[in-house]
């Protein structure tokens, strides 16, 4: 069940019914089978006269890593350890030169398997030379090319390699008429390949030599002649020991830098200290003698331990002698003379570190001007040295390249006459003893398969094509109104109406029960109001109406006092079914005035109803039915009859019956099953309802039992035989 939302919004329940379905299938069921079996008996005569086609399957194992005496990689340039190498080598397996090679060495263009047929427009202007044709005009050589390139064509079309997953194993298989060619053609596509590999490794390695012998020449040429510059520049520069005399230049500079640097030193410390004593003053010997350079001196420190000496004498000899006193003075007489000893020791140390002043600074000035003399040497050396390693360096490379290609060389000359396969047959193909082609059992299935489904589709779209009232659930849920039964068809004679007394024949009783169930119907619906005339309509002629009033005219007569009208006065037809003359008056003749009603009704013996025909044909029936004596003839019949039929013209021809509806009690239409169009059947009954909504039901006639019972089974009394079969027994 699928929900659905309708233009309101409010969902909406559609249900699926398989049982329409399976009845679709189940009726056509026949219908479907046969045309699966005559398509099946086609295919198997186009099948039967397909040419079988046979394949054979040869084993190529690729080798990752060919055999070779020394590694030349380079030279081939390929790595097939890489993916692609495989997918290249299967794509070389299908490639056009070496279909060429198999063509040419098996001779195919002669074969029978690939002799080209005449083209449909050859054929055509063969059969048929009045018709034009555009002649396009070639040359021999034009036409050998086109020939040559449909059968190279076709052979790479038949030609399949199938690559084994995870390993570096090929299939080669060729499918063509004769299992002895495809065996041959299979094998012959492995060696090809074998073949053209080893021709490409050939012409690849003897291209590598000539390349290579050539390109030596000249890297001789240039090694020479980097060789010669190289040698002329070291005689130019007189060139012995670049590196050691570098190695002497870079040691003097550093000496000279290092000494610089410390005269330098020397001359700061000596600057610093003259100085101090222009600041001191040369005579202020007491600040002099605290200086750090001047107690440093030796001989100023041996004349200071002296004064020292002397002063603990003077010191101590005070305090013995009084300051006469001959030791006394004589010690006091050497402590002057150890401090004049001492000024003047300081006094030459100043003026010596004041010559040495003059002494460092131009030695500074020396050691500065030859370690720029220095470096301007060494420049020129590093310049050399640049120069020559440069020459050097294009010496060593020449020799490299020189030395490689020399040794690639000589690899190709010793490999040159090695010839290893890079692929080898593992399997063999073997001529085929059972074709591939076509799988006729298969195909076979498939076409009776394909065939049952499409003819069920064909069943699905004509009935889903097919609006016309089928069965009493589309009286009901299409036309909205009651079923009151239905009418078996009866076999008889095409262009003949059906027996008149049809119901009351032995071999007809489930059409009689059928007609007695449409009288049942309507009885039980006069229980609420009566019943006494009723019309029986259609929408389109030849639905079965007249029939169905004289069945149902025949039911009523068993139990009531029955009249049967034929009030359809544009194409009367039940005088002619009674065996009744022409010129029968009847309905047209009473209404007129003509005729009394006494000769116009006719008394069936057989069946006990009455019967009152149309009557002459005139010319304004609608006149007659629409005048108030028509009105006063029903009246009066009323009082004589029971159940009054009347029997009219189609809604949808004429408007007949819209104006007798008016003046019965009871409308039943007629619909003919599986015949009339739903869309006209509601149109009738629309009209009906708008004049007169007195509408009871609807007949089913002309109901197919066989496809009733396949679509519905027992329904109601379509088992009326199995019923009473049963009932006798």
């Amino acid at each position: 069940m699928t929900a659905l939302t309708d233009l309101t919004g409010s969902p909406q329940q559609t249900v699926l019914d398989l049982r329409k379905y399976i009845s679709i299938i189940n009726i056509n069921k026949w219908r479907i089978l046969s045309m699966a079996v005559l398509v099946s008996i086609l295919a198997v005569l186009v099948v039967l006269n397909i040419q079988s086609r046979y394949a054979s399957t040869a084993t190529l194992l690729i080798e990752s890593q060919q055999a070779k005496a020394v590694s030349i990689e380079e030279i081939y340039g390929m790595n097939s350890s890489q993916q692609e190498y495989y997918l290249t080598q299967f794509a070389i397996l299908k490639s056009r030169s070496i279909a060429e090679a198999v063509v040419d060495t098996l001779n195919l263009k002669d074969h029978p398997d690939f002799v080209v047929e005449p083209g449909l427009v050859s054929t055509l202007q063969e059969l048929l030379p009045f018709i034009p044709v555009k002649n396009t005009e070639f040359s021999a050589e034009q036409m050998e090319f086109r020939a040559r390139e449909k059968l190279i064509t076709e052979f790479q079309q038949r030609l399949h390699i199938n690559p084994i997953a995870k390993t570096q194993l090929v299939q080669i298989s060729f499918t063509t008429f004769s299992a002895e060619l495809a065996s041959q053609v299979a094998n012959a596509v492995g060696e090809a390949y074998i073949h053209s590999q080893l021709e490409a490794k050939l012409g690849i390695t003897q291209r590598a030599s000539s390349w290579l012998g050539s390109r030596l020449a000249e890297l001789r040429i240039q090694l020479d002649e980097s060789e010669a510059q190289l040698q002329a520049y070291r005689e130019k520069e007189g060139l012995i020991d670049v590196e050691g005399v570098r190695g002497l230049g870079a040691k003097e500079l550093a000496r000279l830098s290092d000494e610089l640097t410390e005269a330098r030193s020397r001359k700061a410390q000596i600057d610093g200290f003259i100085r101090v004593i222009r600041q001191y003053g040369i005579n202020n010997m007491e600040q002099l003698e605290s200086l750090p350079e001047i107690t440093a001196h030796k001989g100023v420190q041996d004349v200071k331990t002296q004064l020292v000496l002397t002063e603990r004498r003077v010191s101590e000899l005070s305090k013995i002698y009084g300051p006469r006193h001959p030791k006394l003075m004589a010690a006091q007489s050497e402590l002057t003379a150890v401090q004049d000893n001492l000024h003047g020791q300081i006094r030459k140390l100043i003026a010596g570190i004041e010559n040495e002043a003059r002494s460092v600074e131009e030695n500074v000035s020396s050691l500065e001007a030859e370690l720029s003399k220095a470096k301007t040497q060494y420049q020129d050396v590093s310049l050399k040295e640049t120069s020559y390693q440069r020459l050097e360096r294009e010496v060593f490379t020449n020799r490299q390249l020189y030395e490689t290609f020399l040794a690639r060389q000589k690899e190709t000359q010793v490999t040159s006459d090695f010839n290893s396969a890079i692929a080898r047959f593992t399997d063999l193909a073997v001529t085929a003893t059972e074709p591939v082609a076509p799988k006729r059992k298969l195909i076979l299935m498939l076409v009776f398969i394909a065939t049952l489904g499409f003819g069920i589709l064909v069943a699905f779209a004509l009935d889903a094509l097919n609006d016309t009232i089928k069965s009493p659930y589309d009286v009901e849920n299409h036309l909205g109104q009651r079923a009151l039964g239905f009418m078996p068809e009866l076999s008889h004679k095409k262009h003949q109406d059906l027996p008149l007394y049809s119901f009351f024949s032995e071999q007809q009783k489930q059409y009689a029960e059928a007609v007695r169930s449409i009288r049942t119907s309507l009885t039980l619906l006069s229980l609420d109001k009566p019943m006494k005339f009723i019309e029986l309509t259609s929408s389109v002629p030849s639905e079965g109406k007249s029939t169905a009033a004289v069945n149902l005219a025949f039911a009523f007569g068993q139990m009531e006092k029955v009249l049967l009208i034929d009030a359809d006065m544009r194409r009367p037809s039940l005088a002619k079914r009674f065996g009744l003359p022409a010129y029968q008056p009847g309905l047209a003749n009473l209404i007129a005035g003509r005729e009394q009603l006494e000769d116009c009704i006719v008394l069936d013996e057989k069946s006990g109803i009455s019967v009152l025909p149309a009557g002459n044909v005139p010319p304004n029936p609608l006149e007659l039915l629409s005048s108030p004596r028509f009105a006063e003839l029903l009246k009066q019949l009323a009082q004589g009859y029971d159940r009054i039929i009347i029997d009219t013209p189609p809604v949808q021809a004429v408007s007949d019956a819209l104006l007798i509806a008016k003046q019965v009690d009871a409308v039943v239409y007629v619909v003919a099953a599986d015949q009339t169009r739903g869309t006209a059947v509601q149109s009738g009954i629309a009209k009906l309802l708008q004049t007169e909504n007195n509408l009871c039901g609807v007949i089913l006639n002309k109901v197919n039992m066989k496809k009733m019972t396949q679509s519905y089974g027992d329904y109601s009394h379509y088992g009326y035989e199995h019923y009473h079969s049963n009932e006798t027994n």
